[in-house]
């Protein structure tokens, strides 16, 4: 198995997810982004995104679906919830919406304030897209009022997912989303071996 990877970049998704599993696995770390700086890549990843996870013939390059196969595949792991308890459905939404409705708004946050040359930046799509995203991220704050995890009553793939979201609003100073009870939950992911041994690979 090989992990294609960026530092910071949504891979920290896949690559937290092998290190809690504790599969083995192989790294290339890469420049970001890598469509620009490593060419060669696109033959591996036409999208020349990262993560690009490979798994013998197979070749995944979603975050979050990398987490959710990795939980089945690799299972039984308590990292998954599976179809016979009750917070399956919630779990399966958390991992979709980590990307699509909270990771998407902060990636043209990243792109208008800092991708982009000084002449191409956005102010006004970077604030937008910013109030997007915290106009989103308040379900999570709502989600851990009264628990430590957002689901199943322990850590899960989702945990990670949506972690990485706050990750990347760290990242682009959006402190704004570490409301009170976000900020205990961030505080026992981060803690975490398996975090602390990805997040600067």
């Amino acid at each position: 198995m090989k992990l294609y990877h960026c530092q910071g970049a949504r891979s920290l998704r896949a690559l937290w997810a092998l290190e809690e599993i504790g599969l083995d696995y192989e790294l290339e770390a890469l420049q970001f982004p890598p469509r620009v700086f490593h060419k060669d890549y696109k033959s591996i990843n036409p999208l020349g995104t990262v993560p690009c996870l490979l798994d013998g013939d197979l070749v995944m390059t979603e975050s979050a679906a990398i987490c959710e196969y990795l939980g089945v595949k690799y299972g039984p792991t308590p990292l998954a919830v599976t179809p016979e308890e009750s917070d399956y459905g919630p779990y399966l939404n958390w991992l979709h919406r980590s990307d699509a409705t909270l990771t998407f708004p902060q990636t043209l946050v990243l792109r208008y304030s800092a991708l982009e040359p000084e002449e191409r930046r956005q102010p006004q799509v970077v604030e937008d897209y910013r109030k997007w995203f915290l106009g989103r991220w308040r379900a999570v704050e709502a989600a851990l009022d009264g628990r430590h995890y957002l689901c199943a009553d322990r850590f899960t793939m989702a945990d990670i997912c949506v972690g990485y979201a706050l990750y990347l609003a760290k990242t682009l100073n959006i402190d704004e989303a570490v409301t009170p009870n976000v900020e205990r939950w961030w505080r026992r992911l981060e803690e975490r071996d398996a975090f602390q041994n990805s997040v600067n690979r």
